[in-house]
This record gives C-alpha cells, sequence and structure tokens, in this order.
C-alpha cells in the first residue's frame, strides 16, 4: 500500500513539477542513532550513489549525525566506508593515550592505578562517564578540516542538521550552526559511555534521548521526499534483559520509541536494515553491518531509481580531499584557562606561533594536555585567516582537584598490598600536584610525591617514600660484620629516603633531573643473636642526577619502543653506623631496552644495564640480582633463574633476551633467557666481557586486566638445581 502511495505521489509531483517549470526533487535524508549499528547508514548510501540520486538535505542523531554530518561535508560512501574500516574504535571511544604523550609522572600514575574517583569535601564522587570523547573531536576535527570555515550548516556541500538533547532541561535542540566537529560530537555523546558536551551554555548529550529520527526537522529544511534510514532496536521483552546495560538501554530506547511508527509511516522510503544480533559497541562487526545497509537499501533499488528519473540533473561530483600534510598556525588563542597559565597549556601542547603543523603533532598536543586530567573539556576550532590558521582553544578546567585512587598487588618480594592514594592538585600553586600512597599489607609502605608542573621549563619536586620487605638472602650481604658459616640470613630491610630535585622535559619521552637525596637504610636479622640486630643503620647523604628517555607503547608488554634510564649517584656523607671513618663514593648505572614487534602477535625484546662503584663504597650499597620484578629500587634488580636477592657485587653487567606472543587480545605467553656477570670491581680488567657467570631461563603467561597485569612464570638456571615459580597480581607499586 505504501508503494503505491509513493508511486501516487511521484506522479502528483511529476504533473506539479511540469507546471512549475520542472522544479527540482528534494531529497531530504534521515540517519537514526544506533551507535556501531549506524554504520549500516554507510551501506544505503552506497545504493544510493550507485543509483546516482542526489540528496538536497541530511539530518541525524548520534552515529547518524556523524556519518550524516561527514556525507555532508563531502566525503562519498566508499571515502566514509575506509575511514570507518581503518579507525580504531576501542581507542577512540575509551580516549587511549599513547603513552608517548604523557609525562613521567603521568606515566606512572596510568601504570600504578586500578581506578580513580573524585573525591570532593570528603565525599567519594563517581565520573560522569567512561570517556570524554576527546579523541572523537580529535577525529572529527581532522575529517571536516574541508569546512573547517563554515559555521552554517546550510551551506555545506549538503545542508545538514544534528539534534542533541539538553540535559538540565529534557529538551531537544537543533544543531544548524556552529563548529560541525562539535555539534557531531555533542549529537553522540550517549549517556555514561561520554561526558556532556558544553555549547554557548547548554550541556548536550545524544540527542537519541529525545529525537532519534528527525523527520520534522529534515522536512521543514524543504525536503519533498523523506528516506529514512532506521537502526534502532526493538524493545526487548523480560527474557531478553539480562544484565543491566540491557536494562539501561531499555530505558534510553522507551523516549526514543515515543511516535516512531507514525514517523515511520510518514516516510517515503523507510529502510530498516538488519541489526538484531549487533549493539551500540559492535564495531569489530563494522563490515557486514555495512553490507545489511547495502542489503536492505537495495530492496528500494525501483522507488530510488523513480526518484533519479525526477531530479533535472545528474549528483553532483564529490571532489576527492586531500588532508594537506600541514597547516600554518599563525596565533593561537586560549579560551576558559583559569587555573592554567597560557605558558603551561602552550608548554604541555609544545606550541608556538607562526609554526607548521602537522595534524598528527596537533593530536599529540592535544592528548598531552588531556593527560594532564586538568580538563574535561578540550576544544579547538581553526579559523582562517590572511597568514594562516588561527589557532582557537576553548578549554573547560575541571573543577575537581582531589581524587582518591586504588590499586592491590602481589608478588613473591612484597608479597600483598593494597594501596590507598589520596592526589591533590593545585595545592601551593596553579601547577602543582600532591600526592600520598598508603601501602596496607605483608610490608607497609609509603610513597609522597610534591611536584610543581612547569611542562618543558624547569620544574620542582620533593618525593619521600619509605620502602620494606622481608627475605632470606645470602650470608655474604653482611659484609664482614658478623661472622657465620650459615649459607643464608633471614632479613628485615627497610629503606627511607627523602628527595629534593629539578626536572626539565624535552619532549614528554625525555627528561633529565638533578637532585639532593637523603637516605637511612636499615637492615636487621633475627637469625643471631647479638646485641643489636642492625648490621645497617646509617643516613646517607648525597647529590644525583638522571637522564631518562621512554618511548615503549607499554611498560608491562611493549611491542615497540625504546628505554634507557641513566643515573649518578654522588654520596657525600653517612653516619657511619660502625664508626669507621667514611670514605666519599659514587654509584653510576644504567639500563637499556628495546622493543620490535616482527609479526602482529609476535614481540622480541632486548634489554642491557651495567653498574659499578666508584670508591671504596659502603657493602650494602652494593648491586643485587634476583627474583622477578617490575618495581627494582636502590640497586635490587631482578634476575632469572635465582632467588631474590641471590647474586651481590659492587658491579655488574646484565642482558635479557625475550620473546612475547599475543596469541588472544591481551593474553601472552612469553620466554625470557638473561645472562650477567657480578662480583667486586669486574670493570677493572675484562671480567665484565668474559662468557657470562650466571644464565636464567623463564617461561610465563600474562593477562592485561583492569587491576594490572596478572603474570605466571616458571624460571629455571643451569647453574644450579634451583626452579621458581613466580606470581604477581596488578600494578606494580
Amino acid at each position: 500500500m505504501k508503494k503505491v502511495a509513493l508511486l501516487f505521489l511521484l506522479l502528483i509531483s511529476s504533473s506539479v513539477f511540469a507546471q512549475e517549470q520542472k522544479k527540482p526533487l528534494k531529497v531530504g535524508l534521515v540517519l537514526s542513532g544506533g551507535g556501531a549499528k549506524g554504520l549500516a547508514h554507510i551501506g544505503v548510501l552506497k545504493v544510493l550513489e550507485d543509483e546516482g540520486l542526489e540528496i538536497s538535505y541530511i539530518g541525524g542523531t548520534s552515529m547518524g549525525a556523524i556519518i550524516g554530518g561527514l556525507y555532508a561535508s563531502g566525503y562519498s560512501a566508499s571515502e566514509l566506508d575506509s575511514i570507518f574500516r581503518n579507525t580504531d574504535f576501542e581507542n577512540i571511544v575509551q580516549d587511549n593515550l599513547p603513552r608517548a604523550v604523557k609525562s613521567f609522572y603521568e606515566k606512572d600514575n596510568d601504570e600504578k592505578y586500578a581506578f580513580t574517583l573524585p573525591f570532593n569535601k570528603f565525599k567519594i564522587g563517581i565520573p560522569l562517564a567512561l570517556s570524554k570523547g576527546q579523541n572523537t573531536y580529535n577525529l572529527l576535527n581532522r575529517l571536516t578540516y574541508r569546512v573547517h570555515d563554515i559555521n552554517d550548516f546550510s551551506k555545506l556541500p549538503i545542508p545538514f542538521l544534528c539534534v542533541a538533547t539538553d540535559i538540565e532541561t529534557g529538551q531537544a535542540v537543533i544543531l544548524k550552526e556552529g563548529y560541525l566537529p562539535q555539534a557531531m560530537k555533542a549529537s553522540g555523546a550517549f549517556p555514561s559511555l561520554f561526558n556532556p558536551v558544553e555549547i554557548d551554555g547548554r550541556y548536550l548529550i545524544d540527542g537519541g534521548v529525545v529525537n532519534n529520527y528527525p523527520i520534522d526537522e529534515v522536512r521543514a529544511m524543504g525536503a519533498d521526499i523523506i528516506i529514512g534510514v532506521d537502526v534502532q532496536e526493538d524493545l526487548l521483552n523480560r527474557e531478553s534483559m539480562g544484565s543491566a546495560m540491557k536494562v539501561v538501554m531499555q530505558i534510553v530506547n522507551f523516549q526514543m520509541y515515543q511516535g516512531m511508527k507514525a514517523k515511520a509511516a510518514a516516510t517515503d522510503i523507510y529502510i530498516k536494515p538488519a541489526i538484531t544480533g549487533f549493539n551500540v559497541v559492535s564495531f569489530d562487526q563494522g563490515a557486514q553491518i555495512v553490507k545489511n545497509g547495502e542489503d536492505a537499501a537495495a530492496k528500494f533499488k525501483r522507488q530510488i531509481r523513480e526518484l533519479v528519473a525526477q531530479q533535472q540533473a545528474p549528483p553532483k561530483p564529490k571532489e576527492r580531499f586531500v588532508l594537506p600534510e600541514s597547516i600554518c598556525i599563525h596565533d593561537v588563542e586560549i579560551i576558559g584557562n583559569k587555573r592554567y597559565s597560557r605558558a603551561y597549556v602552550l608548554g604541555k601542547m609544545r606550541l608556538t606561533s607562526n609554526e607548521n603543523l602537522t595534524f598528527d603533532k596537533l593530536d599529540a598536543g592535544l592528548s598531552s594536555l588531556n593527560a594532564t586530567q586538568n580538563f574535561k573539556q578540550i576544544d579547538y576550532r581553526l579559523e582562517d585567516s590572511e597568514n594562516g590558521d588561527k589557532l582557537i582553544l576553548d578549554l573547560k578546567e575541571t573543577k575537581t582537584s582531589t581524587y582518591l585512587k586504588f590499586g592491590l598487588h602481589y608478588d613473591g618480594l612484597f608479597k600483598s598490598a593494597a594501596l590507598i592514594n589520596y592526589t591533590k592538585k593545585n595545592l601551593l600553586t596553579k601547577n602543582d600536584v600532591t600526592s600520598l600512597d598508603l601501602i596496607l599489607g605483608d610490608n607497609i609502605r609509603y610513597n609522597f610525591d610534591y611536584y610543581i608542573d612547569n611542562g618543558f621549563y624547569l620544574s620542582l619536586g620533593v618525593r619521600s617514600s619509605l620502602t620494606r620487605f622481608k627475605a632470606d638472602v645470602p650470608a655474604s650481604i653482611l659484609d664482614g660484620t658478623v661472622e657465620t658459616d650459615a649459607n643464608k640470613i633471614a632479613i628485615k630491610y627497610t629503606d627511607f629516603t627523602n628527595q629534593l630535585y629539578l626536572q626539565t622535559l624535552f619532549r614528554q619521552v625525555f627528561s633529565v633531573g638533578v637532585g639532593l637525596e637523603h637516605k637511612n637504610l636499615n637492615i636487621q636479622t633475627e637469625t643471631f643473636d647479638i646485641g643489636n640486630k642492625s648490621f645497617e643503620d646509617n643516613n646517607y647523604i648525597s647529590t644525583y642526577g638522571y637522564v631518562k628517555f621512554d618511548t615503549y607503547d607499554n611498560k608491562y608488554f611493549p611491542k615497540s619502543g625504546f628505554y634507557f634510564d641513566g643515573n649518578f649517584k654522588w654520596l657525600l656523607y653517612s653516619s657511619t653506623f660502625n664508626g669507621d671513618q667514611f670514605g666519599r663514593f659514587s654509584i653510576a648505572q644504567g639500563n637499556f631496552g628495546y622493543a620490535t614487534s616482527i609479526f602482529k602477535r609476535l614481540t622480541f625484546r632486548f634489554q642491557s644495564e651495567g653498574g659499578f662503584l666508584i670508591g671504596e663504597g659502603s657493602g650494602n650499597m652494593d648491586f643485587v640480582l634476583g627474583g622477578y620484578g617490575f618495581n627494582p629500587f636502590n640497586n635490587i634488580k631482578p634476575f632469572y633463574g635465582y632467588d631474590f636477592v641471590s647474586l651481590i657485587g659492587n658491579s655488574y653487567i646484565k642482558s635479557t633476551l625475550g620473546a612475547d606472543f599475543e596469541f588472544i587480545r591481551k593474553n601472552h605467553v612469553n620466554f625470557y633467557a638473561n645472562y650477567a656477570n657480578i662480583g667486586d670491581d669486574i670493570f677493572d680488567g675484562l671480567d665484565w666481557f668474559s662468557i657470562p657467570t650466571y644464565s636464567g631461563y623463564a617461561v610465563g603467561y600474562g593477562l592485561e586486566t583492569l587491576l594490572g597485569p596478572l603474570e605466571v612464570k616458571y624460571s629455571w638456571s643451569p647453574d644450579n638445581s634451583q626452579h621458581f615459580w613466580w606470581f604477581s597480581m596488578g600494578f606494580w607499586f
């Protein structure tokens, strides 16, 4: 019946057009929201293009707004298909930030805490959403650069509108003008998944909450014929609501379905692709969803061809757009920075005026600013000028300045541990961060940091830490303090360290610093009945310097990048527990690592490190090898094939070769081999260059989880008859 009515309408339209000097037929396209299911819109557009249909107006909601906005800006259906096939939606949706854009402080935070909650007025809050949508915005900005100077959406290659929802009033907001990427982002800001978007003082979320199918708005633009693509799901029955997420989706869908029957009936060509079995995040099945859209549209080819026959001219050809290699930023305007200075913002982004900038570098700068977590919304737009583009940064600062962070961990040395962190930003100055870790468990510890972050300018920090563990170690650690025939003794190791340091960054991957350190080292044993159970209880004062370079893409399972950590410490004073005259000495050490992926899932890693003492140092400052872990401190280093704190010397050199295979996403099997020479003064001759004295091997399994890496390793050495099983869970701290 609907097809007969459409044919009748076309005949009437034809008669009217003939009488009105063949007025061109205006076809409006309505694209509904539906998350990943909205990729079916691309398939429909392919069929419309292939049949030669000219689209006069587009209106969309949520994913329909994103695809519709890109199509309206001049992309072809095949270009959209290529764009979405080559987009990593997990990184986009989750706002994942490349490790390279984070400062060393931010890397440490992201690789230590399992989750973070805002903490205001002694009340724990919940984040607005899982993602701020920054990666989405950056991508849309890049894709719409060809029309970045058009603020009236009716002047786009195809006139366009989209729908958002004012979260404070519940009213639909029709976006017909403004900055296109921002409008598309607001229309697709799905509740709880993306933060609301602030535009002209209004707090906007996904338009699908109130109007997921803007047919009336598109008809009001002047459309004679409406083609609608509906990728909304039907309401579920009680048997199908088997999860909390489905219940939430059901509630959201209530409003969407109000009036939908009438809207479908008012649509001249109503296309409903098969989307059963897909959900809003089924981006990994995008190719099939696009195909389903093509199949659904193909059923209406006859009606589409009848429309084409009514159009007087062939569709305008799509001009292929090539993104420029770079853009010239002649000026930067910053709006909304109240707490953070212009120098801080530009320093984080590494921006200067009159600079030729690639989009990759611009995105990296925005990601660096986003990684600070100091801004809840970072919008930018480019405006044309005589001398190049003007970059306008519109920042919405995060009001929350206090956070509680949590972590859990277990390993063979520190045993079980629960981490509670208190972080306060802007305590004394605009750019400072105060952080206190309290670690509860078998070995109570703490870490305190106060850091004034001046980006690429000189920054100041204060650090204090207490590190403790218990272990059975070789008796040689006594350094002759106590006579014994025992091979091993039980010790309690306590390190209390305070540091004052200056640091500067060269890019986010390279830092240089100098500092002053106080350290109290206390080592006790109850193995012997001696008057004072501490055979080391000294205070040391030293100066130090360090250089760090880190381009690893992942701390625990790197697939690419380099790593270097070199430091030099000059010990100036000791309280000399045994009363002897203290002789100043120095400690130098370096650690180099490299990771590369030969195949997509197979990664090879190489690591080499070494260190030595200069002068007559304390034996308790010697290097110690053994065990497994990502939390080395002082001169205690891991070494496969030997137990914790097994090999001791004032100099060492060590190399590790490893292979890691990610057989299923985030599931790893790996093999490692390490070799070392360690002893006293091995660099005085060629001992360090000889065949390695010590060797060890390990095979293991690793799983990336929300709490951090979960690892099981079996380790052995041909040097001895010992075998070890090591288990660790959670981020290391």
